[in-house]
């Protein structure tokens, strides 16, 4: 489900967190200040995430919560007290708004990703073309990036592409580190076009097993991650202070994973990888080098 960036992509969080691993939940790099208004954006996207992804309520009863959910935003939004049963993410959520301006639309757009998550799961359906499923990753992910520029004043329209870039990178190398876990669940983030130019069909993909094919077909779209990262990278040196080490460590934690798929070499269409303590050593090194 959107937007987690790949796993251990993030500084130490103060707070478990499963699904938004990598968003910065008061983060040990996180100005105090900002704190407050981070966790309630973070349990805003866990709640909408749960609702989407857990339990076993079929994807009606899904979609039908999802629009309940966003009805309650737009109210807390409108001013109307927030209702009893999200009361404890948007009470808070709704003072955040307040006091920090948050732009609705990009939590709106959250939503809207979600929603769509479970429309393609129910339907089995995949996406067509790469601008197809950036414009995914343009409510599934970037919301999130756009959300923390706005909180550190940041808004000039160099910085929001950049953040883009980084966001729909980190979303794209989630998908690529979890084709194990998401082709089994009929989550199909392997565009079409792509398969195509590298001759795989959907078959070939749900057998998980790597061929030279789908190995080319793998190593060809983390390259594509890959350029996305590096191109929103210079925005590190934008951001003040720890905000700009927090992201250091994120970008060099997403670049750490596509070292690891490339590693793989294909094999990362049945098998998860992961980092160790070595290779936070090696982000950290990098993120100082940056």
């Amino acid at each position: 489900m959107p937007p987690s960036p790949p796993t251990a992509a993030v500084p130490t969080t103060a707070a478990p967190v499963t699904h938004y691993e990598n968003f910065p939940v008061a983060s040990l790099l996180c100005p105090p200040r900002l704190r407050p208004p981070i966790t309630a954006i973070y349990a805003f996207a866990r709640t909408a995430d749960d609702i989407a992804d857990e339990g076993g309520a079929a994807p009606a009863e899904r979609l039908a919560d999802l629009a309940a959910y966003r009805a309650e935003l737009a109210a807390v939004a409108a001013g109307a007290a927030p209702g009893p049963r999200w009361a404890a993410v948007f009470g808070p959520l709704q003072v955040q708004l307040r006091a920090h301006g948050l732009p609705v639309p990009l939590l709106d757009d959250l939503l809207s990703a979600f929603v769509q998550d479970v429309e393609k799961t129910r339907d089995a359906s995949g996406y067509a073309t790469r601008a197809e499923l950036l414009d995914y990753c343009r409510r599934s992910a970037n919301p999130v990036g756009r959300l923390l520029l706005h909180l550190y004043g940041v808004q000039d329209s160099a910085a929001l592409a950049q953040s883009d870039a980084i966001c729909s990178a980190l979303q794209l190398i989630n998908f690529w580190q979890d084709l194990s876990v998401d082709i089994p669940r009929g989550r199909h983030y392997l565009t079409d076009a792509d398969c195509a130019a590298h001759g795989v069909d959907r078959a070939a993909l749900e057998a998980l097993r790597p061929t030279p094919a789908t190995t080319r077909l793998l190593a060809d779209n983390a390259q594509w991650a890959r350029t996305l990262m590096q191109s929103g990278a210079p925005l590190v040196y934008r951001l003040p202070g720890r905000a700009g080490w927090e992201l250091r460590l994120v970008v060099q934690g997403g670049l750490r994973i596509l070292d690891k798929i490339d590693a793989l070499q294909g094999a990362n269409l049945c098998r998860r990888p992961r980092l160790g303590p070595l290779d936070w050593l090696r982000m950290l090194a990098r993120a100082m080098a940056m």
